[in-house]
């Protein structure tokens, strides 16, 4: 289980969805400070190692660019396998005593993968096409989860649709959408 601390803010909806050969990483651009909205068109979603990579985060900005930063230097260490950087990377932010005081999730996409990043040192890897993050991330899941199916949708598509259903429940997501797709 993820521990969430009460004192830190996770509002956000980032989420990949993996479908017909196409993944898809997607997120909101709002950022909050408690309960007013500082920014509209954050992009928390970047491509990474060239272009191959694709991750998103939810949680202080900083840290979390400080965690693209290191998956960046992971990559280029390990020929860009992202399953390897991505166990380095974990090894390093549960063990090291700076970066254990990042508070930020990621979640990071190739052509093969799909992982979820935590500084308790988790790796996660789905069982079905999607996984999300952040305060709108379970609207957003369960909405992908019930799209996944339908065959007139793509991976893009069910993306899309799923962060509409989030930022249309979650007041800390909102409909300004970053998509990447590989």
């Amino acid at each position: 289980m993820i521990d969430h601390r009460p004192d830190v803010f996770y509002g956000t909806t980032i989420l990949a969805v993996r479908k017909g050969g196409q993944v898809c990483v997607g997120g909101d651009g709002q950022v909050t400070m408690n309960n007013m909205i500082l920014k509209a068109t954050a992009k928390k979603v970047r491509r990474l190692h060239e272009g191959r990579v694709l991750a998103g985060f939810a949680g202080a900005t900083a840290d979390a660019m400080t965690l693209f930063e290191k998956l960046e230097g992971k990559l280029q260490e390990h020929g860009g396998n992202l399953t390897r950087a991505a166990v380095e990377l974990a090894k390093d932010w549960r063990t090291d005593r700076y970066l254990r005081r990042l508070e930020a999730f990621l979640i990071a996409a190739d052509r093969d993968s799909t992982l979820l990043l935590s500084g308790n040192g988790d790796v996660l890897e789905p069982d079905e096409g999607a996984i999300a993050i952040g305060s709108g991330g379970g609207f957003a899941l369960a909405a992908a989860k019930a799209l996944m199916d339908r065959d007139d949708l793509t991976a893009e598509a069910v993306t899309r649709r799923s962060l509409e259903i989030a930022a249309s429940i979650c007041i800390f997501t909102n409909t300004n959408f970053l998509i990447e797709k590989l």
